[in-house]
Formats: structure tokens, sequence, C-alpha cells
């Protein structure tokens, strides 16, 4: 039996102003304990705003512990020790979330940040993110998402090849985001459909590339590219547009 004390201080570290005060804001999974430094930073009374009743241990150190603590100084002055992200458990409906994006071998934790964040800010449904083959939701994707990933509806699928699987059986239109495909600006996009955004370097997994709709976003010339999470931004918004969702 595990008691209640070790389910609370099974949790993760986020850092930053935004992603604590986006978390307090969800209300999806406990702040445990907050570490800052003294005097606190000037952006701090952000989190003070929407301080939760239930109590909250702040310990006061310095920056270079901070440092060490998340492996990086962008942490504003303020770390957060929490409860594990709540990821969904069941596969998406789709007839209640009829706009999904699925990220599929993104490398850069900041560009899954980046997406979520356009995600959220488009009205996305659900986010589909796959547990081999790219950056997970760290503190650095949390922190690039200014923590609004807090607010979104994820699942985690084993492998790209499982996401499409259950995507396809559960009716949705897959639309990729590639090279060689139709116009993203004036592609007619169907409900409940998936954006399939893939990594860096190598794009979408090979063993999805039949999988939908491949569509391209317009760009000066052929030998260039967008950043992969400016292109998802650019892509969900169409789709959204599109849809009238804003």
């Amino acid at each position: 039996m595990i008691k209640k004390k070790d389910k609370e201080t099974k949790g993760e570290l986020i850092f930053g102003i935004h992603p604590v005060v986006e978390l307090l804001k969800a209300k999806r999974r406990k702040l445990i304990s907050v570490y800052t430094t003294k005097p606190t930073p000037q952006a701090f009374e952000e989190i003070q705003k929407v301080w939760p009743k239930y109590p909250v241990a702040i310990q006061y150190v310095t920056r270079e512990v901070l440092d060490r603590m998340v492996g990086t100084t962008d942490h504003q002055s303020v770390v957060a020790w929490t409860q594990a992200f709540p990821y969904r458990k069941q596969f998406f409906d789709a007839k209640k979330h009829k706009f999904l994006v699925m990220i599929d071998g993104v490398q850069d934790p900041r560009n899954v940040g980046a997406i979520l964040r356009s995600a959220y800010c488009t009205g996305v449904d659900g986010a589909i993110m796959i547990k081999r083959g790219g950056a997970q939701l760290t503190g650095t994707a949390i922190k690039s998402a200014a923590g609004l990933s807090e607010h979104l509806e994820i699942y985690m699928a084993q492998s790209a090849s499982a996401a499409v699987l259950e995507l396809k059986n559960a009716g949705y239109n897959l639309y990729l985001a590639t090279f060689d495909g139709e116009n993203a600006a004036t592609c007619a996009y169907k409900n409940p459909l998936c954006a399939v955004i893939g990594g860096e370097g190598l794009g979408i997994s090979k063993q999805i590339l039949s999988s939908g709709t491949h569509v391209t976003l317009p760009q000066k010339t052929s030998d260039i590219s967008y950043n992969a999470s400016v292109a998802a931004g650019i892509l969900l918004f169409l789709i959204s547009a599109q849809q009238s969702k804003l």
C-alpha cells in the first residue's frame, strides 16, 4: 500500500514564472514545494496572485543551487516540485476532440514546448506525443510552452505507428506536414482531424507517411524551410482559421 506522503513526493521539477502560474491556474496537479531566492524575484508576485490555499513549502536558495537543480540558468529564480503531469489514459473521442496535433520525432524540447503553446493558442482539442524517438514534456518544454501545456489534454503513445492506428480506429483524418503535399493554405480540412508534425531533420516517420494527406506550407524558395515549431504554428493557425475556431 502506497502512503499518501509517497504519492505527494513523486513528481517532477518545472521552472519559470509562467509555468508555475499556469500550473496553479489549471488546478490539475499539486504544487508540492517551491525553491526561490531571497529576496524573491520581482515577477514572483504573479505566482502569489494565484497561490493555493493548501500548504506549499518555500525554500530559499542561491541562484547557483537553482542552476544545478534544473541544469539551466533560464529558471527566472523559480523552481517548483510538482506532481507528475496527468497524461490522458484513454484515447481521444473524435466526437468531442475534433482537432488534434501529433508531435512525431521532434528532438528539441524547446520546439516541443513551442508547438504545444501554439496548439493551445489555436484551439487544438488535444495533443499526441510519442514515447520513443523524440523530446518529452520536460521542464524545458514546459517553460517554452509558457506553461500553457498545463491546460492541454495530452496522450502519450508508444510509437508513431501505434498512434496512427489509434487515430484511424477513432475515425480521424490525418494531415501530414511534408515538402511534397498540397498547399496547406488552400487544403480543405475535414473533421475530425489530426495534424502531424515531424522532426527537425528527418521529418515524419517513414512508416506513417502513407497514413494521410500530405500538406505543404508555401515558402519563398524550395531550398529553405521553416523551423519545426514555426511550421506547426502556421499550420495549426491555418486549420483553425478555416474552421472558424478562433
